[in-house]
């Protein structure tokens, strides 16, 4: 029989922290006895419980362990973490410690100190008594990587206090949700962010452009609403058709009809940004004088456009090395509080995968099994809404404007 001590702390029944705690004990095979536990009597005190956790083996305990501390459990009586040395470039020690999107802290020296950078699917790097995550491809030989469990522990959300449908929905996906209720919602949660003096990003599909609501965000950026923007190659190249030949994808955006041989457009849009060298320049020529990308060139906001292997082109700012993308958008998540993803899955999925469990993040799509896909693979604050992004960004828009940033007047004369 093997056994040890766990403890959870802070706000344990409200987040379902310790149910799953104690069902992530039996269904790993293993056996618990509550030894103390104490309930808050106020919505602010946190509660505590002390476990004691047993098994047929010291690897059966092991693995237990590991399975419930992504829950906030950790073992009653600490050690400082252990540490490996990286044995080559891009590659972590066997047994290295994964991390999760969720607020991590590792013993050093006796004292616990906050992990920085936190994202989802890397390794804790151990530097002058202090960490960080590293992604794998990152690591150098030798740099001292935390391995195992042991002197790690990881904070389970807070309670948050119910404001409205925003945070009774979250992660949850249904298309019967009051979708005007959900907007105001969206809207505040923005206002929020700027107020806190964070970014607000959107990661955005081409279907913006499809559906018509590119000049909503285009006002959202220019109102400052916007500040961050995460595509492909198809959301800039069908805003750069439509702001050069007024279709997308061939269909003209205001009239929704074919237009002659405007099969040829999206390719023509493309040549003519490569000649020119890049969009910035096409923006400083007067080539683009409407559209999402000349909005984000003029106000300033960055943007990373990462490439895929379907690309048409690409655009010249569109980064075509994965690695390369994955690392602009690490540095452009920089201060970010707030994501909307709109209309794409996979720049969502890859999104998610960089953000902490602390940025709140709505998921806008047409399909539920885009924000399910999105939850599934780690991005558990994610909440989805599922509709009509030219609608939703329509209604966005506008609300946005109604509440105002101190910008109203310039936003409601645009």
């Amino acid at each position: 029989m093997a056994s040890e001590l766990i403890e959870l702390k802070g706000h344990i029944i409200d987040s379902l922290s310790l149910p799953r705690v104690l069902d992530g004990i039996l269904a790993q095979g293993g056996r618990f006895e509550i030894e103390e536990i104490k309930i808050g009597k106020t919505r602010p005190e946190p509660s505590y419980a002390r476990i004691r956790v047993n098994a047929d083996s010291e690897e059966a305990l092991e693995n237990i362990l590991a399975y419930v501390e992504k829950d906030g459990a950790s073992r009653a009586w600490q050690w400082d973490a252990d540490l490996a040395p990286a044995p080559k470039d891009g590659v972590f020690p066997e047994d290295f410690y994964c991390t999760t999107n969720l607020e991590t802290q590792v013993r050093i020296s006796g004292r616990w100190t906050p992990v920085r950078n936190i994202e989802m699917d890397c390794g804790i790097v151990v530097e002058d008594d202090s960490a960080r995550t590293m992604p794998m491809n990152l690591v150098r030989d030798g740099q001292k990587v935390v391995v195992g469990h042991r002197g790690v522990r990881v904070e389970p959300p807070e309670r948050k206090e119910p404001r409205g449908a925003f945070e009774f929905m979250t992660s949850e996906v249904s298309a019967e949700r009051p979708k005007g209720l959900i907007v105001r919602e969206i809207a505040h949660e923005i206002m929020e962010t700027k107020r806190r003096g964070e970014k607000v990003l959107l990661v955005g599909g081409p279907a913006i452009i499809h559906s018509g609501a590119g000049p909503f965000v285009e006002r959202m950026i220019e109102c400052g609403y916007i500040d961050v923007l995460f595509a492909g190659n198809a959301l800039p190249l069908h805003d750069i058709e439509s702001a050069l030949y007024g279709t997308s994808l061939g269909v003209s955006v205001e009239e929704g009809r074919p237009a002659a041989h405007g099969h040829e457009h999206h390719l023509r849009a493309v040549n003519t940004i490569r000649r020119i060298g890049s969009i910035k320049e096409a923006v400083r020529q007067g080539i683009l004088n409407t559209g999402i990308m000349r909005v984000c060139v003029q106000a300033n906001a960055p943007f990373v456009l990462a490439g895929s292997i379907r690309d048409d082109g690409p655009l010249p700012e569109v980064i075509t090395d994965t690695m390369e993308a994955q690392a602009a958008m690490r540095e452009a998540l920089e201060g970010v509080g707030f994501a909307l993803m709109v209309a794409t899955t996979l720049h969502s999925v890859a999104t998610g995968n960089l953000l902490p469990a602390r940025v709140k993040v709505v998921c806008v799509d047409i399909d539920p099994a885009v924000v399910t896909k999105l939850v599934d693979r780690g991005t558990v604050q994610a909440t989805g809404v599922v509709t009509d992004v030219g609608l939703f960004l329509m209604e966005l828009d506008a609300e946005l404007r109604r509440i105002g940033t101190g910008k109203e007047e310039k936003c409601l004369a645009s």
